[in-house]
């Protein structure tokens, strides 16, 4: 698997790869491949952190995006990064593919000088790369969640030290 930098004329491709994705999934409302649409054109949107993992063939086989987004409380505003959402082609599922997007996401983001990723995820999947309770970091979300779904990293030593608040999603999230 190569991953890149995602261009214009992946997003055919991701549309369909991301709707294919999350076709199954319980926990979906079905609409995150209109959600990386919204997104791309948004002000919260990194082009260098919407990366896709291409196999030998060129088939796009997974797609990450990560976007700004605030932790905000009431004196002080953070800048993080959201992950929402990962996309794996199903017949390339369980092979890793997610897990190498995440990992290079991050570097990629760090080397952007980005300090921290927040997302809401699979309690047993996300820790793995490193990720815990937002609630460990004093960081909550403007919903309820189960608290073992919200989940942070710090990409640099203290991240997120200090940085106590409610998450502020861009709008194209549909989350006030």
């Amino acid at each position: 698997m190569t991953i890149r930098k995602e261009e214009v004329k992946d997003y055919e491709a991701v549309f369909k790869l991301t709707e294919e994705a999350f076709r199954d999934m319980e926990h979906s409302d079905h609409q995150e491949h209109f959600l990386v649409e919204k997104l791309r054109k948004s002000e919260a949107f990194i082009p260098e952190l919407s990366l896709v993992a291409e196999d030998e063939h060129g088939i796009v086989a997974g797609h990450i995006l990560f976007t700004k987004l605030m932790i905000e409380n009431g004196l002080e505003t953070f800048e993080s990064l959201a992950l929402a959402p990962v996309s794996v082609k199903p017949d390339f599922q369980n092979q890793g593919i997610g897990g190498q997007l995440i990992r290079e996401g991050h570097l990629r983001a760090q080397k952007l000088g980005y300090q921290s990723v927040i997302l809401i995820g699979h309690e047993e999947y996300y820790p793995r790369f490193g990720y815990e309770k937002t609630s460990n970091f004093g960081i909550s979300f403007p919903f309820d969640i189960p608290e073992e779904n919200g989940m942070a990293i710090e990409l640099v030593e203290d991240g997120l030290k200090n940085k106590k608040g409610r998450v502020k999603y861009p709008k194209e999230f549909g989350i006030d």
